[in-house]
Formats: C-alpha cells, structure tokens, sequence
C-alpha cells in the first residue's frame, strides 16, 4: 500500500481536484512494538484510502505536530501548536493560490486539540472550507464496523485500534511483543497536568493484543466510506 502520494503535476493538471487532504500524525513513543511514526502512518493511511475513492489533491503528511505529553519518553518530538498553526495556514494558503479552496485535515493524533480550533476560524472567515476528519462519531462508527473489542477511551494509544491499522498497512513495523503490551488506566484525569507518565510506564494505554490486520482493514474502510459526508459538506453551495 503506497503511504505516500505518487501523482506528478501533469495527473493534478487533468484530474482538477476542488478538494485536499491533509494528513497530520506525529513523532512520538507508542511503546516498544510501535514505531514513533504510528500516528502520521495511520494518518497517511486514512487520507491514501479516500484518495482512492475520490478525487481529491493527496498531500504528504506533517509528520511532527504537539506531542508534549509524551514528552518523557526517548525519541517524541514535539512542535508548539503556534507553528502547527501557521504550517497549515501555509499549505491552506498556498492551496488557495492555485484555485484549491477546500482543505480536509485528516488528523492521527489525539493531542492536536488545537486543530479543531483552526478548522473553526477557516470556516468563520469561508464557509464550508475546512473540516477535521474523523470526528468522534466517525472513530466510533469504524470500531463498530470493524468490530473491536475495545472503546475509544479504554484504548487511547498504541492499543487495538492503531496496531491493527498498522498490521494491515504496514506489518513489518509492528514488533511480536504486542500481544503482551496491554495496559490499563481509566482514571486518566490529570492527563493535562501530568503527562501520559502518570498512568503508563509503558507508554500503553489500551489493548493491543486484540488487534488484527482484519480489522484494520475494516476500520480504513469504514473511514474512507465516512469521509462522503465531510466531503458533500465541502462541496455544498452556499
């Protein structure tokens, strides 16, 4: 599966797409079968599978965004969200210039709260120009369809979700050691004051051993088939 975009200027020039995707993931610890790449892989995977159902300008991945929470753990590498900010501003910018008005964030990493916050001043100033996907109620509808065993809060990183995304689109990264990493922490209260240190050693929280390549399969496809409606919002007429 190709994670990154292989389409020259002369195929943009004759398919004219009115919409990108931008994906967003991270460079931080995801325990010790996962690389620190998994969210910008999960990200870049969810933005080539809609990139196949439509046509939509598929845009390379930032690939370090606002990891501070991880921050105790070898190899994370953050970005403040001022400069993730004025990166997508860039790219929103630069889109625009070339008659492309219409920007999808494909987001892989819980932290970026400060997305959600850029996407609502694009569409305050231009309506119907941005959107932040998947929202909650497209994750939600992906684990039902793939049939996790886990939730969204029981399993918040590197657990069943993201490994079997990775298992199927890129299973070579994944080291044998998942099926033992599983870890619990349902009182995670003071994830903002503390870190992600105060509830995991392991840099885990979730299930991993449950995850297949199976369901990550399903959980992409019930992603690209979710993506429709941001994509209708987008397109709508004013």
């Amino acid at each position: 599966m190709d994670l990154l975009p292989l389409m020259t200027s002369t195929d943009i020039a004759a398919r004219a797409p009115e919409v990108a995707i931008l994906p967003i993931g991270s460079f931080e610890q995801h325990g010790s079968f996962l690389p620190l790449a998994t969210d910008t892989i999960v990200a870049t995977a969810i933005a080539a599978a809609i990139a196949r159902r439509h046509n939509v300008l598929f845009l390379p991945p930032i690939t370090l965004s606002c990891s501070h929470e991880h921050a105790g753990w070898p190899g994370t590498v953050s970005i403040s969200h001022q400069t993730l900010s004025a990166i997508v501003e860039d790219v929103r910018a630069s889109l625009s210039a070339r008659g492309i008005t219409r920007l999808a964030i494909v987001n892989g990493h819980g932290g970026n709260y400060v997305l959600s916050n850029i996407v609502q001043t694009a569409n305050a100033t231009a309506p119907g120009s941005m959107t932040l996907f998947p929202t909650r109620a497209d994750w939600s509808k992906a684990r039902q369809h793939a049939r996790l065993d886990s939730n969204a809060h029981d399993d918040m990183h590197a657990g069943e979700l993201e490994v079997s995304i990775l298992l199927h689109v890129q299973p070579d990264a994944v080291g044998e050691d998942f099926a033992d990493g599983d870890h619990a922490a349902d009182d995670r209260s003071m994830l903002l004051v503390h870190g992600m240190g105060a509830y995991t050693k392991t840099g885990i929280i979730g299930r991993p051993s449950a995850a297949t390549a199976a369901k990550g399969q399903a959980l992409l496809a019930s992603l690209a088939q979710s993506f429709d409606d941001h994509l209708a919002a987008l397109l709508a007429k004013p």
